[in-house]
């Protein structure tokens, strides 16, 4: 699916409109909404108008406690001391009802970067805006090299996980209350949603790319056998079964706390290597891709196969939105997979929608720099009832 964003080119908010995270009636408020204006500003803010439980300090701090159990819309204009230049945002807050479950919903993305984003023009504005867009509330993320893991929770206002080694993050609407660390391409946090109330598991993975099994049968026409020893080669296999080993407990428990697994599996989905779908693979279909049959055989469930059974009316394809042929406008046609996944288990969680998403309609690779969309993967979006 495709969403298109206006661009705002004007020093000050980067979005008219933001939908901050849950608050509930009675309770203490507060959110960040500094981080939401071009870098390199530091306006002061003020309230225009919306309830009156709302505060917004001067440096961008909403606070207060909330008198009844209703969205509360707020306006703010930051406004730059040293020109004069002002810009206005309008803040949704959604209130939940006194004594009920701060989070009853839950929206989660896991978000290739590609490089930070780096290799497309204002690459921050257009990441914040698509982010914001989606109202999510959770994201795990893959090549977030260098400090990019801070900066879009810093500009969004939310928690963040990023070790000290490797390319991978987390950043959350709701506190990262305990660190799992790093194993072997993988890495997991406990989040609090409300307190001890509500509480999940998320794990974020970045698999081996090299080689690609589509590759291999696509291009060079491997047999099966050859390639699953190549899918070993690559780091995958082993790489899946550390992650798993290392939440089996959690996994067992989910029925107390919920799991989460998203990222960059570099590999398909045996459920969409189809018998229907042999034409599309290259001729091959019934592929066991350990990356996708080990999560099944512990129990987790694809959120996105879940929302959509069927992988020929709905592929979710998320490699490559702007490399049709493999050299991106030139070249042997590039296999088009889902490689990047959403996996869930627990009672709790059930699945209402799951979607791949890229904003606008990406030029291919080598024509790509003014792109808005900021990277070569498309993302997956899952919302859950809790």
């Amino acid at each position: 699916m495709r969403i298109s964003n206006n661009n705002n080119n004007g020093n000050g908010f980067l979005v008219e409109t933001v939908t901050l995270k849950n608050g509930r009636q009675g309770d203490e408020y507060n959110a960040k909404i500094a981080g939401l204006v071009t870098p390199g500003y530091k306006p002061r803010f003020e309230k225009l108008s919306g309830d009156g439980w709302v505060s917004v300090s001067a440096d961008g701090i909403i606070s207060g406690v909330p008198d009844r159990a209703r969205d509360s819309i707020v306006t703010i204009r930051a406004t730059i001391p040293t020109t004069g230049q002002s810009s206005t945002l309008k803040a949704t807050i959604p209130i939940k009802r006194a004594g009920s479950p701060l989070v009853p919903d839950l929206k989660v993305m896991t978000f290739n970067l590609w490089w930070g984003g780096t290799y497309i023009n204002n690459y921050h504005s257009k990441q914040i805006k698509f982010i914001i867009s989606t109202n999510v509330d959770i994201i795990g993320l893959q090549e977030a090299h260098g400090g990019h893991v801070q900066r879009l929770a810093d500009a969004l206002g939310w928690y963040f996980w990023q070790p000290k080694s490797g390319d991978l993050g987390i950043i959350s609407r709701y506190p990262i209350v305990e660190d799992y660390g790093l194993v072997n391409a993988s890495g997991g946090v406990r989040i609090s949603l409300d307190g001890t109330d509500q509480q999940v598991n998320f794990w974020n993975m970045h698999l081996g790319y090299d080689p690609y099994g589509p590759y291999d049968f696509c291009f060079d026409k491997m047999s099966v056998e050859k390639v699953l020893q190549r899918e070993a080669q690559s780091g995958r296999t082993p790489q899946i079964v550390d992650t798993l080993k290392a939440m089996g407990p959690q996994i067992r428990q989910a029925w107390n706390i919920p799991v989460i697994l998203v990222g960059d599996a570099n590999a398909p989905s045996h459920l969409d290597w189809t018998e229907e779908l042999r034409s599309k693979n290259c001729g091959y279909a019934n592929i066991p891709w350990p990356t996708s049959t080990k999560p099944a055989e512990v129990g987790l469930i694809d959120s996105f196969r879940i929302a959509n059974p069927d992988p020929v009316e709905v592929p979710g394809i998320t490699w490559s939105p702007i490399y049709p042929f493999h050299n991106g406008g030139t070249g042997k046609v590039e296999p088009q997979d889902r490689i990047d996944y959403i996996y869930h288990t627990g009672g709790r969680l059930q699945v209402v929608e799951s979607r791949s998403l890229v904003v606008g309609r990406p030029g291919v690779y080598g024509s790509h720099r003014d792109n808005e969309w900021t990277s070569d993967h498309a993302v997956v979006v899952t919302s859950y009832k809790l």
